[in-house]
């Protein structure tokens, strides 16, 4: 009951929940980088590629609409001076024998539509070339050259956003909470991730980091020291059949870092257990990576989780994923220390047990010695 109150309060109060926390729930990393040099920011301009395919949306689109109108203005200028050049504008007086540059451009409105026209390959037909001028010609190569490098340039970034891995792993989900409860004959921590689509993650591989901060003999503080967390599935932990909801568990034993805590210290604790899951999309064959995290408040000791499969009477198996993160109080060993004593205090009562046999319950087994003679056959 204390246990349950404390972890009540703290839930409550929102205690340590936000500034402890590098990787929030959904996987977003929680980190800021300062007093960066401003050589370091044109390293983003070389790498141009995986820059405009990480910025937002918003500017993606701003980017779209800038690129195409302001092309489309930039060569209207350069149309308008050819007009202007070879006196083609409305204020210019025209004899009989005069050839415009480019039929019916004889204003700015009027080169911008052809310039656009043009870069688009719309081709009203009310604006054309006369082939009089021999810079024109020069000038539509260069726009119908520019246009398709700014089509395949900005298609590719909205292909590159729309197949992004990451939003693969928006159908891949963990458990609210970790539980603490005996698994196999062990004290384990458990996790639970599931699959929201048919189709497969392949190769998956499972595994852990606890970030917390440590000190050194020679007293240096590591802020974010991390640790190794193996995690193991009923199948194994690497190339998992990811078909159904699983269950993930820690053993707890002394080569764990949360060995030494119990059912009173958890949540005086200061770690954060970061789980991480790879897999290659079965749809797309691209990697992509899903993590969650942990602090103390969300890890429940003494809980176990509520099973999830079932099975219809037409042969299905059902997922209730209303049970995935809820879980029930089972009994539980109030630490690691608990659990081994009581476990060696079971062996040594049952070495000093007396032999009997099976069957014959009066059967004693009794010791034979080398001076017994054995009949030979």
């Amino acid at each position: 009951v204390w246990q349950n109150m404390q972890q009540w309060f703290y839930q409550l109060s929102g205690h340590r929940s936000h500034k402890n926390r590098l990787v929030t729930k959904d996987g977003r990393c929680n980190i800021e980088f300062g007093n960066t040099e401003y050589s370091n920011h044109f390293a983003y301009l070389l790498d141009f590629w995986t820059t405009f395919v990480e910025i937002r949306w918003r500017f993606v689109l701003l980017l779209f609409v800038a690129s195409f109108t302001g092309s489309w203005f930039i060569f209207s200028l350069l149309w308008y001076w050819i007009a202007k050049s070879n006196g083609d504008l409305a204020g210019h007086n025209h004899t009989d024998e005069h050839i415009q540059c480019i039929d019916n451009v004889n204003s700015l409105t009027t080169a911008f539509l052809y310039s656009l026209e043009t870069q688009t390959t719309i081709g009203y037909g009310g604006r054309a070339l006369t082939g009089h001028c021999a810079g024109t010609v020069a000038l539509i190569i260069v726009q119908s050259l520019i246009g398709v490098f700014i089509n395949c340039f900005l298609c590719g970034i909205i292909l590159a956003k729309i197949s992004s891995p990451k939003k693969r792993t928006k159908t891949v989900t963990f458990s609210k909470t970790a539980v603490i409860c005996l698994k196999k004959g062990s004290l384990c921590l458990l996790i639970r991730v599931a699959n929201l689509r048919k189709t497969l993650l392949i190769g998956s591989k499972i595994y852990g980091k606890l970030l917390r901060t440590t000190y050194t003999p020679d007293g240096e503080t590591i802020i974010l020291d991390q640790v190794d967390i193996d995690f193991l599935v009923d199948a194994g932990k690497d190339n998992l059949f990811f078909v159904c909801p699983l269950t993930l568990y820690h053993v707890i034993n002394r080569s764990s870092p949360f060995y030494d805590l119990s059912a009173d210290t958890l949540l005086q604790q200061d770690f954060e257990l970061v789980v991480f899951l790879d897999g290659t999309a079965e749809s797309t064959s691209s990697s992509c990576q899903v993590r969650t995290s942990y602090i103390p408040q969300e890890i429940q000791w003494g809980y176990s989780f509520l099973p999830v499969i079932s099975r219809s009477k037409t042969g299905k198996y059902l997922v209730d994923f209303s049970n995935f993160s809820k879980s029930v109080r089972v009994t539980t060993p109030h630490c690691v220390h608990c659990f081994e004593t009581d476990a060696d205090q079971r062996n040594h009562n049952s070495h000093n047990q007396q032999k009997m046999g099976i069957d014959n319950l009066g059967f004693q087994a009794i010791d034979i010695h080398d001076s017994v003679d054995i009949t030979k056959m």
